[in-house]
C-alpha cells in the first residue's frame, strides 16, 4: 500500500503558490466583487496571488463544471487556496467539508475570508480542531436530511402512495456521469473517503461504484 505520509510531503522543488477561487451562480452576480475582496485580503497580509480561477455557474453543476476538478489538479502540497467564503466551494455542507478535509490532508493551506478561517494543514492543531467541528456539522446535516426524508416517506405511505421502484426497473447511481471527476481526484492522490465526502456519498458506495466502472488508477489496481 502507498505511504500516505510520503504522498503529501512538500516537493522541495515546488515554489508555493497562492491560488484564488471565485465563483458566482448567475450572470447577474459579479465576480469582480469577490476578486476585489480577495486582493484586499492578500494586500493586507502581504500575499501575492499567483492565479485566479473564476467562473459563473450554479452550484447544481458538477465539480468539473464548477472548475473544482481543475482547482484540485493545480493545488500542490505547500500551496494556499483563498476563497471569499466556504459556500463558494460546494452545494452542501458535506461536499464543502469533504473538499476542505481533502485539501488539509494534502497539506494545502485554506483561507476563507468571510468565516475568518485559516487552516494551515494536517499537522496544525487548529486545523485538526476545525476539521473535526466541520465533520460533526456534516454529520448533523446528514442526520437532519435523513430525518426529513423519513418523515416525508412516512407521510406518503400514510396517504396510501406506493414507494420504491417498480418491479423490473434498474436503478441509476447518483455517481453516474461523475467517473472523470473521480479519476481526476484519484490521480491527485485525494483519499477515497475525501472523494466520497465531496460527492456526497458513502465510502463503501463509492468503492462499489469504482469497482463496477473500473475507474481505479493503475497504482490502485496493483494494490
Amino acid at each position: 500500500m502507498a505511504n500516505n505520509g510520503k504522498e503529501h510531503k512538500k516537493n522541495p522543488q515546488h515554489t508555493p503558490r497562492v491560488i484564488a477561487y471565485v465563483r458566482v451562480s448567475t450572470d447577474e452576480q459579479d465576480v469582480s466583487k469577490q476578486r476585489h475582496e480577495i486582493l484586499e485580503y492578500a494586500h493586507r497580509n502581504q500575499m501575492a496571488i499567483s492565479k485566479f480561477i473564476m467562473i459563473t455557474v450554479s452550484t447544481r453543476k458538477t465539480a468539473k463544471d464548477r472548475r473544482i476538478e481543475e482547482l484540485m489538479e493545480k493545488l500542490e502540497p505547500g500551496d494556499t487556496l483563498i476563497i471569499s467564503e466556504l459556500s463558494r466551494l460546494g452545494r452542501s455542507i458535506p461536499e464543502v467539508i469533504g473538499l476542505v478535509n481533502g485539501l488539509v490532508e494534502r497539506n494545502i493551506r485554506i483561507i476563507s475570508i468571510k468565516q475568518n478561517i485559516d487552516l494551515q494543514g494536517e499537522h496544525d492543531t487548529t486545523s485538526k480542531v476545525m476539521v473535526t467541528i466541520f465533520s460533526l456539522l456534516a454529520e448533523l446535516e446528514r442526520d437532519l436530511v435523513s430525518q426529513r426524508t423519513k418523515a416525508a416517506l412516512a407521510a406518503l405511505k400514510a396517504q396510501g402512495k406506493k414507494l420504491g421502484r417498480p418491479v423490473g426497473t434498474k436503478g441509476k447511481s447518483k455517481l453516474d456521469g461523475k467517473e472523470p471527476e473521480i479519476l481526476a481526484f484519484l490521480e491527485k492522490k485525494v483519499p477515497v473517503a475525501a472523494i466520497a465526502r465531496i460527492l456526497d456519498c458513502s465510502r463503501p458506495g463509492l468503492l462499489n461504484f469504482m469497482g463496477k466502472k473500473n475507474i481505479y488508477t493503475a497504482k490502485r489496481k496493483k494494490n
